[in-house]
């Protein structure tokens, strides 16, 4: 791998740390405490929170890792218990999806804690990568 295209990933992952930071610095103060659950954008048309703006970091950051990993490491299809070839990416967009179904199930049969619908999916991900 060319040292262009490391130079350029390295660039993506510190814009990317930035961006993070530049999140955590502008959460809200509520009595001189951070209001992670506060509005990032008061007045604003959607409900930005500091939990949504990471969780869209956290799927930015997955895509962009795994596409350099395609890059380094290219591999070859496998077969799992699903009989049907797949690759690093197409497990990641399956337990993502999956993960989704899981975490609106718990919510909609009234499933407390809210984290233990995460830790389930966190499970299946874990799962799609072994054995799928």
């Amino acid at each position: 791998m060319s040292r262009a295209l490391n130079a350029g990933f390295a660039a993506v992952a510190l814009a990317m740390l930035a961006l993070l930071g530049w999140l955590v610095a502008i959460v809200p103060v509520k009595d001189g405490a951070r209001d992670w659950w506060g509005s990032l954008s008061p007045g604003g048309w959607m409900a930005w929170t500091f939990p949504t703006a990471l969780f869209y970091w956290i799927i930015a950051a997955l895509l962009l890792t795994f596409t350099w990993m395609a890059i380094r490491w290219p591999e070859t299809p496998r077969r799992g218990i699903l009989r049907i070839a797949t690759t690093r990416g197409d497990r990641l967009f399956i337990s993502l999806l999956g993960s989704a179904f899981i975490n609106l199930a718990w919510v909609g049969f009234g499933g407390k804690p809210d984290w233990a619908g995460l830790v389930i999916a966190f499970i299946y991900a874990a799962a799609v990568f072994r054995w799928v």
